[in-house]
């Protein structure tokens, strides 16, 4: 039966950017499903999937010539492989060869590789050549490696295929790709299906970057671009290809980085053509903030109240992201910007990740702001329905002036009757989609779009938090109240530990508390990780039985976290025994002592936040980061970074290389851009030329610019990005 002409044609035809990927030679419908588990839903997803590295296939090294020390590339025929135990792991060995030159290869905990390798297969091999222990013999210890040599299931190859695989595969810089389908999709694969790819692509390929930009950039054109970072030419610099400065990725990553910051800047000027509320600020709102403050604030303080005040006089909605180290006072400041909205005549909504940390925002708003007669109210989800209805009741009509919550703040059920001004803590915890509900929850439609202020005690160097947080201004709170006392780090080993513990007895003994914070809540969690619950038995049972010793976890009732909590800042526990879920917003002054045990396994930016649960009173205060085991080299930096600095901003720069920006911003989040080709550490330089072309491209047309220019490139950015990443549409 003959298949209808429209599923016909994209086989027949060149391929464009858009025709999905399984049109492309070597796919077909089934693979495609594979693919689309990695993103990769048409041809330009598959040409955006880029090598992670490259490798020198030039001039393979012959096993004679190899020296120790050096990184080599080794293409060979295997032996003899197989999986030998030793008291402490499997070790997996294969022998490749040359004619009769021998080499081993060994990888450790590696039994996996057991049917991986096959007598008489062609392999190539990349990793740092080492002598053997024993003396003399060479080696490759845990080598990346490929198998070369590996025919169709029905175990044919034509002869052009061969000559195609063996063109691809050596006598030339090779591109490595991750694998994809649980391994079947190998990098092998991916060479010969991107290769397949690019000699298809139609020669029409549009340029959506206008030719002054180009110019600026001395940029490549698109398909040569992508020619380049699949296939480098031999003499392209291998250290460029790795570190991603070819002209060819340059190319690439500059494109992605200027249509979402053409996407960034245009969503801003969207939000300055909105209706925002302006409020007044008059001597009777100046002397209502004056009444509040318990402490002369900082020029940080002052400085970032100054541009929020001057923010919210607008007559369009304030998006300000008011950023601030672990104590600098951030809280302070958002009381002060929620008395202008309450003055006003409005509501303002607090939105924080955490009931604890909701909890601790209302206990401090209710001290700081009761006292002068505003009404706080706090709604989370673990309150009994009863008094959910009645806190709601409240905030509709609008007798709650200052509604601190989680999630529960934006359910369906809640809707304020004037809602001015809209802050989020901790704002890398939820997304935009979120900030963007609370803010259509005020029933009065008329006043105009509520202000938005958005904290984080994570600290980001400015040029990505205007990427990161694109649609907000920015304010910094770079200075610490007065009075705090450097806290002292120290990184000892677990074999230390009662020393640790008498020091700690001693900072009891002086009127003060602590906290000993465990990586895992359970034992069966991690088996070599010491965990909280057992550790709790075995601090207030055999180590502290003289000390009060509190638990605190995630999974327990939410009611006895308070307790505990309560009992922790009334001074009735002398230590708290805790997971990371102290992390954020718990502050007790008379806490001076931080015993983080397994600090390798923490991240350096949780390792940051633990730490600054201590030093908030005017006493001395000691962090101590206690290792058990083998660290790793990324885990020596991490502790060494804690113990040399205090610096925010620099742990954050440390933070973000060595864990990437997706995961030190966490779980990809709406609103969020997640890149394909971009790193933005690595690019940054390249970020903040993206962003000067952007906002010069919508200045308007100009002697070097068209309009036809910019609409194209406009149109190009809906069309290519709004899916991904939703610039346009999300306030």
């Amino acid at each position: 039966m003959l298949l209808p002409t429209a599923v016909l044609l994209p086989s027949l035809q060149m391929l464009e950017l858009a025709t999905s990927v399984q049109y492309v030679k070597g796919i077909g419908p089934r693979l495609a499903e594979v693919l689309a588990g990695k993103g990769i839903h048409t041809v330009d997803d598959l040409l955006h999937y880029l090598p992670f590295r490259y490798e020198d296939r030039l001039n393979p090294r012959g096993i004679p010539e190899l020296r120790a020390g050096e990184m080599a590339t080794v293409i060979a025929e295997v032996r003899t492989s197989g999986l030998f135990r030793t008291r402490r792991m499997p070790i997996f060995q294969m022998t490749a060869g040359q004619g009769q030159a021998r080499l081993k290869c060994i990888w450790f905990n590696a039994a996996y590789l057991r049917d991986r390798f096959k007598p008489g297969q062609i392999v190539a091999l990349y990793g740092k050549v080492e002598e053997d222990y024993r003396g003399g013999e060479l080696q490759l210890v845990q080598p990346q490696f490929e198998v070369l040599g590996e025919f169709a299931e029905d175990g044919s190859q034509d002869a052009s295929d061969k000559k195609l695989a063996a063109s691809l595969e050596i006598g030339r810089i090779v591109p490595i790709y991750e694998s994809a389908g649980q391994g079947r999709l190998t990098s092998r694969w991916f060479r010969r299906i991107i290769h397949a790819a690019l000699e298809n692509l139609s020669p029409e390929m549009p340029e959506p970057i206008p030719a002054a930009v180009r110019r600026h950039l001395s940029l490549i054109s698109p398909r040569e671009a992508l020619r380049q970072v699949h296939w480098p030419e031999a003499g392209e610099s291998l250290e460029d290809l790795l570190s991603s400065r070819t002209p060819a990725h340059i190319r690439l990553i500059f494109e992605e980085l200027f249509f979402i910051e053409l996407g960034l800047e245009l969503k801003r000027r969207q939000q300055r053509a909105q209706t925002g509320i302006a409020f007044q600020l008059d001597d009777r709102v100046r002397s209502a903030i004056k009444k509040i403050l318990p402490f002369h604030p900082t020029a940080a303080q002052k400085r970032a109240l100054k541009e929020i005040a001057s923010d919210m006089a607008k007559p369009f909605p304030m998006r300000r992201l008011l950023q601030g180290d672990v104590g600098s006072g951030k809280t302070i400041v958002a009381f002060e910007a929620a008395i202008v909205a309450m003055e006003n005549g409005f509501q303002v909504g607090l939105m924080a990740p955490t009931e604890i940390l909701a909890q601790q925002h209302y206990f401090s708003a209710r001290r700081v702001l009761e006292s002068v007669g505003y009404r706080v109210v706090l709604l989370t989800g673990s309150l009994e329905d009863d008094r959910k209805r009645e806190i709601r009741r409240h905030i509709a009509q609008g007798n709650a002036q200052l509604v601190i919550g989680t999630h529960a703040l934006i359910e369906q059920k809640v809707e304020f009757a004037r809602l001015g001004l809209v802050i989020v803590d901790e704002q890398h915890r939820f997304g935009v989609l979120q900030r963007l509900k609370l803010m259509k929850k005020s029933g009065d439609v008329g006043a105009g779009e509520p202000d938005v202020l958005v904290m984080t005690a994570t600290p980001i160097p400015r040029t990505l938090a205007l990427t990161i947080y694109g649609d907000l201004d920015i304010s910094v709170i770079d200075e610490m109240p007065p009075g705090r006392t450097p806290i002292v780090t120290r990184c000892v080993s677990d074999d230390r530990s009662s020393e640790v513990w008498d020091f700690l007895r001693k900072q009891v003994a002086a009127g003060h508390q602590a906290y000993v914070v465990y990586p895992v809540i359970e034992e069966n969690e991690e088996r070599e990780l010491k965990a909280a619950i057992n550790m709790y038995k075995e601090l207030s049972q055999r180590i502290f039985p003289e000390l009060r010793v509190g638990l605190l976890h995630g999974r327990m009732d939410p009611d006895l976290k308070d307790q505990v909590m309560r009992l922790f800042h009334k001074g009735e526990l002398d230590v708290l025994v805790s997971t990371t879920v102290i992390e954020v917003g718990v502050d007790v002054a008379n806490a001076t002592v931080m015993v983080i045990e397994h600090a390798e396994r923490f991240g350096l930016a949780q390792l940051h936040q633990l730490r600054g649960r201590i030093g908030r009173g005017a006493a001395r205060s000691y962090c101590i980061l206690m290792t058990g085991g083998k660290v790793s080299e990324d885990g020596e930096r991490r502790l060494d970074a804690m113990v040399r600095t205090h610096d925010g901003f620099e742990i954050a720069e440390l933070d973000l290389e060595l864990r990437g920006p997706g995961e030190f911003f966490g779980t990809r989040q709406a609103g969020i851009p997640s890149f394909q080709v971009a790193n933005l550490i690595r690019d940054r330089q390249l970020l903040e030329a993206a962003r000067m072309e952007a906002a010069a491209v919508l200045a308007g047309p100009n002697a070097e610019i068209s309009q036809q220019e910019i609409d194209h490139a406009l149109r190009h950015m809906r069309n290519h990005w709004q899916k991904s990443y939703g610039l346009v549409e999300v306030g």
